[in-house]
């Protein structure tokens, strides 16, 4: 039933309300959000004064753990010195600094540094400058998007348009005629009795078709996560990233490296694309680690070879006309400084690479529950999947189930981000052995009440 005009005038005054990313609009003021006050290292706690493992470091992002004074200094001094500048007509040291640096650990020629808000306005900027680039090189039609179902990029319009999460744009509106979906590289998801190298082949194959399909001289870009993060932690096959980078030089098609989970430390290297891929993308996206999420910021990398294509056209005006009152905020570029020194000092890098095995045996252990299907891992991430009748799928059910763990573990000490029907860790890049083993005990604790609850 619809409130009338009346019903809305006379209706007691409210206190105003916070409204989350992804909150049901129809339970406002009833659901009750876990409230965070305090943190340290890899814990976080809360307003009754449990303290919990960060399994999911924060949104990926909280890498070199929390309350590090390094950082918080480094901010404070920033904001005396000048808390603000004009990016559309002003720069400011530090905000130089930082993307000389990031340049300086970046691979190939991507060395063109454009600071935004964070990962959406990151994809939204890199998706604008394919646009950009084709009508300055006088190929206007040439602006079609492929992604990948199950891939996401961001909550901007652009960015939102080329996600593949379907269940999540039921209710919203996308750029209609941008995007070609082919489907999830999820070796799980393979058919019965395909080998994964068959899978793989497959996969390639289906791009190939894609680009016949629609025509490559109308295709702009190709945009994928070396990892997809949101989709629930899906490892490709061997070779896939690569051999989709070669498909898309080879029909002059952009390759995006959408590295806003994978960069800064996730997979043991400042980036992925090369070092574990050995892909050297046109662009890339991160943000996220940059900061290690102590202040919003996001970066698009470009590489001097765009640039050049766009000036051998013209000595014509050509600006890239796209940008935010908050691009390269010198505290927030004072913070990822401090938290690249960070990486520095303490060996972070290297310590990921050597953690990594013990932490994918130790999420692997959990493949002996009876409801975990499917357990995922690169780097510092990991999806555990959990189906209550592998037999019977039941996508609504098993998300469900997940959320129960997510609630047990909670009791039991640990926050964990249930995506779909998989239980997904990525918590700060510090993390010992100790507290790994310690955190796969919660989960798998989690897991076990969880299902017999159920």
């Amino acid at each position: 039933m619809t409130a009338s005009a009346d019903d809305l005038k006379n209706a007691p005054v409210q206190n105003g309300q916070l409204v989350r990313p992804w909150q049901d609009v129809t339970s406002f003021g009833q659901d009750d959000a876990t409230v965070l006050e305090n943190s340290s290292g890899i814990y976080v706690r809360d307003s009754e004064g449990n303290d919990l493992i960060d399994g999911p470091g924060g949104m990926w992002c909280v890498n070199v753990g929390h309350g590090r004074r390094e950082i918080i200094e480094a901010v404070s001094k920033q904001l005396e010195e000048l808390p603000y500048f004009s990016p559309w007509t002003m720069s400011a040291p530090m905000t130089t600094k930082l993307a000389e640096r990031i340049a300086s650990i970046s691979p190939g020629d991507l060395n063109n540094i454009f600071f935004t808000t964070g990962g959406s306005t990151a994809v939204d900027s890199a998706l604008r400058f394919v646009f950009f680039y084709n009508n300055c090189l006088g190929r206007p039609e040439k602006k079609q998007i492929i992604a990948r179902v199950n891939g996401y990029h961001g909550s901007t319009y652009l960015s939102s348009s080329v996600s593949g999460k379907k269940s999540e744009k039921a209710h919203m509106d996308m750029a209609k005629g941008l995007t070609n979906f082919i489907s999830s590289p999820k070796p799980k998801d393979r058919p019965k009795g395909m080998s994964v190298e068959d899978f793989c082949d497959t996969l390639i194959a289906e791009l190939e078709a894609k680009i016949e399909e629609v025509g490559a001289d109308k295709i702009g870009a190709f945009i994928a996560e070396p990892v997809m993060g949101s989709g629930g932690v899906v490892v490709a096959p061997d070779g896939y990233f690569k051999r989709c980078y070669e498909v898309c030089k080879k029909h002059d098609i952009l390759f995006i490296s959408d590295e806003v989970v994978t960069s800064f430390g996730r997979l043991g290297h400042y980036f992925a694309s090369e070092d574990v891929f050995g892909v050297v993308p046109d662009m890339i996206t991160t943000a996220k680690g940059m900061t290690s999420g102590y202040l919003p910021m996001g970066a698009l990398l470009i590489s001097d070879r765009l640039i050049a294509d766009i000036n051998a056209t013209t000595n014509e005006y050509r600006a890239f006309t796209s940008g935010f009152t908050y691009s390269g905020h010198p505290a927030s570029a004072a913070c990822a400084m401090a938290n690249i020194d960070i990486f520095e000092r303490d060996g972070l890098l290297e310590h990921v690479r050597e953690i990594a095995p013990y932490f994918a045996k130790a999420m692997n252990s959990l493949s002996d529950l009876p409801v975990v299907t499917d357990v995922r891992v690169l780097g510092l991430m990991a999806g555990v999947e959990c189906e209550l009748d592998a037999d019977t799928p039941d996508e609504d059910r098993d998300c469900a189930f997940t959320a129960k763990v997510d609630v047990a573990c909670q009791e039991l000490g640990l926050l964990v981000r249930p995506i779909y029907n998989s239980c997904v860790m990525s918590p700060p890049l510090t993390i010992t052995k100790e507290q790994i083993d310690e955190m796969v005990a919660i989960l798998r604790a989690g897991i076990i009440q969880a299902a017999e609850n159920t």
